[in-house]
């Protein structure tokens, strides 16, 4: 689905939510960063995944920094860019906090614009303890300003009994191809009338997948020069969204809760997205035992495309016009930064799949799931997550995207050529960014 809802659903699939008080660290309406010594501000969203983060966070700094006060300020993604946007479009640090998440899609457009405004924490953290492909978006002008947070690793999610009824058996969704994925559509609709996916017109996510899996994105690792008319993996992408659709296997959503809601009721076996999805997988308690989680498809016409891809993810940045900046980037350091119990922690409490390599190695990522048959979920996803390609994703995903999306329901709906379709795309990006 949209990236933008991405951090709103999390991957607390496999235990409840301990959100536990923090005595006056609660989270606040006051949105303004203190710039006394011993006082933060955090800006972040989602009250059931970033901000319990934070909250253990603190828990742990607190231990050996007990002076230190930190609040956390909860907001929509949507509000918290537009307020960060206007105050540092404006140069005005009044209301700012010190920390911020930033989703690793808008990244870029921060810090190629404003990179003054953001502490460089190259020398404070080893960026070769994270997994390499989330580098590359929290980076500028060789300079790491973001401490990675959670991996938006794919997983072809699935349904074990349908596609058990259908005559294939858990080792044929291994490393698949998408040619095979719809070969598999085709008997799970024929043999149980089920679609073997949803796919909503005005959500590209399932091309952004393919893209990354081929070490490609909207625009050239410049993270500037749009493209798509000479995208080859877009292309294919493009040519198998359509296939999907005219092989019969696609139930057709629009929207988050018709999304959910199709899986949730069964009507589709196969979710193909990031790893955040299975808290809403897992609310469909009937039907624990009777899921799996593969490896993503593969574009088989690109030979440097992998079973391996992300959908969403973000990271922590601090301002250091703010004030306490070097306070700000010692608690990221020693935190988020460093510490494999804190990711430990959050994968029990929200099921968080975390870039720092280390947690792979803690014991809940160990864990055996029963909803998926007993599958160690957490190490998979930890395993996959070190061969995601590292892209750009650039300044301008979400502009791009409103512009692709016209293109592709014209080759869908329409029948219009794909080179035609993405060289009119690509013209009317590349005015559209140069405004």
């Amino acid at each position: 689905m949209k990236a933008k809802k991405i951090m709103a659903v999390v991957l607390s699939a496999f235990m409840a939510i301990g959100l536990g008080a923090c005595g006056q660290d609660s989270t606040s309406k006051d949105s303004t960063a203190s710039n006394g010594s011993k006082s933060l501000v955090v800006w972040t969203w989602d009250e059931t995944f970033n901000v319990p983060a934070v909250k253990e966070a603190m828990a742990i700094y607190k231990k050996k920094h007990p002076d230190v006060k930190i609040k956390i300020v909860q907001m929509a993604q949507n509000d918290l860019v537009q307020k960060l946007n206007t105050n540092l479009s404006s140069n005005t640090t009044s209301g700012l906090p010190n920390i911020v998440s930033i989703e690793d899609y808008r990244a870029q457009n921060f810090l190629t614009s404003y990179s003054d405004w953001f502490e460089d924490m190259s020398n404070k953290i080893n960026k070769s303890d994270f997994m390499n492909y989330k580098i590359k978006p929290e980076s500028y002008e060789g300079k790491l300003y973001g401490v990675p947070f959670d991996s938006g690793v794919t997983g072809l999610f699935y349904r074990s009994d349908l596609i058990e009824q259908a005559g294939y058996k858990p080792s044929d969704m291994q490393n698949i191809t998408w040619d095979k994925f719809i070969e598999i559509g085709k008997a799970v609709k024929a043999k149980t009338g089920k679609a073997m996916l949803t796919l909503d017109p005005s959500d590209l996510g399932i091309l952004r997948v393919m893209m990354q899996s081929a070490g490609q994105w909207y625009v050239k690792d410049d993270g500037k020069t749009v493209n798509l008319q000479d995208n080859q993996a877009l292309k294919e992408g493009i040519k198998i969204y359509k296939q999907m659709i005219d092989a019969g296997i696609v139930k057709l959503i629009s929207g988050w809760d018709q999304f959910v809601s199709a899986f949730q009721k069964g009507d589709v076996a196969a979710v193909p997205t990031g790893c955040w999805i299975s808290s809403s997988i897992t609310k469909s308690a009937d039907q624990s035992g009777k899921w799996a989680i593969a490896p993503i498809p593969r574009i088989s016409s690109i030979p440097t495309s992998v079973n391996f891809s992300s959908s969403g993810g973000s990271g922590w940045y601090v301002l250091k016009k703010v004030g306490n900046g070097d306070l700000a980037a010692n608690f990221l350091a020693e935190t988020f930064g460093s510490n494999k119990e804190l990711a430990n922690t959050l994968a029990d409490k929200i099921g968080l799949v975390s870039t720092l390599k280390a947690a792979a190695t803690t014991s809940n990522y160990q864990k055996q799931f029963e909803f998926y048959g007993g599958q160690k979920t957490l190490q998979d996803f930890s395993n996959w997550s070190q061969h995601i390609p590292s892209v750009n994703y650039g300044l301008y995903t979400y502009n791009i995207e409103d512009i692709l999306t016209e293109a592709v329901q014209s080759v869908v709906k329409k029948g219009t050529d794909v080179n035609t379709a993405l060289k009119n795309a690509q013209t009317q990006a590349e005015a559209a960014v140069s405004k």
